[in-house]
């Protein structure tokens, strides 16, 4: 029981320190802004999750951290138009198979007609030879023996005759093995049924319009400003869960070396949109986002003035950032941040 409870912790502590292990290293230890670990030569700072693409390539550097499984690296190989993969047609039941009880009724009558014979002859032979007759009755019970033989010999052939005939007169079953949905009939039933939609996540592009643009500068302001005052309640409004996690463990890592990051007087230079499009109730946007901030990280241990009080940045002169950032929202409410990357 206590070897038990002991792998239980482990697990737990484990899954516990995974992120902060995932957030030290998408920052690569350096200062900076929450995903801009790549500037000091960190791992590439890209995490959270795109939908159906969050794993796809879209120019920035791979999405490395997020709740959305990676598809498999090789696709099975589709086996739709070989003909081993074709199923079989099934096999025509014969006539006695789609009529059991007149084939149990012909068994009875057939049984009954060869015990009759093979059996009444004997017992026929058995009573001459005991009453002591013989002569010609003898020859003539003989011969109605032989004569039942044969009669059975010719039972057999004509059933086995009989079977063969059912069996060549036998309709084959159809093989629609060679018919795809390019050799269908146009408006058959069989060219609308494999016309029909698989079954996956359906993606439409979708329109951003100036006042998404608007609302995309916005929150990278507020998203930076909450940050920088280490204000987690603010940032739970403007990002989705995943991307709040990571943003929590990155607070706590601060919090934990008693420093603090400031991203100040922030402004959008230039805002691209590379993709946008809907999933369901879900629709995304993903947009290169080029800005200047005074970015920089100072020691909560020093007071301003005291040497090692600015551990990296420069706290006078703005610095410029590039970035990819991916927005979601539901049913045309407001745009959350799901993904950061950084640019390839």
């Amino acid at each position: 029981m206590n070897i038990t409870k002991f792998i239980a912790a482990f697990i737990v502590l484990s899954l516990v320190g995974m992120p902060t292990i995932s957030f030290a290293k998408a920052r690569g230890g350096s200062g900076g802004g929450f995903s801009s670990g790549s500037r000091s030569g960190g791992s590439s700072g890209s995490m959270g999750s795109r939908g159906s693409r969050t794993h796809q390539d879209n120019g920035a550097k791979p999405i490395e951290q997020s709740t959305t499984a990676k598809p498999a690296a090789t696709p099975p190989p589709s086996t739709s138009n070989s003909p081993a993969a074709q199923p079989a047609p099934a096999a025509q039941p014969s006539f006695l198979q789609r009529n059991p009880l007149l084939a149990g009724i012909a068994g009875g009558i057939a049984g009954s007609w060869i015990g009759h014979m093979i059996f009444g002859a004997t017992d026929s032979s058995a009573r001459t030879t005991e009453n002591g007759e013989g002569g010609a009755h003898g020859e003539q019970t003989a011969g109605a023996s032989g004569s039942n033989w044969m009669l059975l010999l010719l039972m057999v052939m004509g059933a086995g005759a009989l079977y063969y005939y059912l069996k060549g007169r036998r309709t084959p079953a159809p093989d629609f093995s060679g018919i795809s949905r390019s050799t269908a009939v146009s408006g058959s039933l069989l060219a609308e049924s494999s016309a029909a939609p698989t079954l996956r996540t359906a993606t439409i592009d979708s329109e951003i319009t100036t006042a998404d643009k608007s609302a995309f500068q916005q929150s990278l302001i507020e998203i930076q400003t909450a940050w920088g005052r280490q204000e987690l309640p603010g940032l739970r409004r403007l990002v989705t869960p995943e991307m709040l996690e990571y943003f929590s463990t990155g607070l706590a890592e601060q919090a934990s070396q008693e420093i603090a990051n400031h991203v100040e007087d922030v402004v959008l230079q230039r805002a691209e949109v590379r993709e946008s499009w809907v999933e369901n109730t879900a629709q995304y946007a993903t947009v290169n986002l080029h800005w200047t901030a005074r970015d920089y990280t100072v020691s909560l241990t020093k007071q301003p003035g005291e040497a090692g009080y600015l551990v990296e940045g420069n706290k006078e002169t703005p610095t410029e950032t590039t970035e990819v950032w991916t927005f979601m929202r539901y049913q045309h409410g407001k745009w959350l941040l799901s993904a950061i990357q950084q640019v390839a």
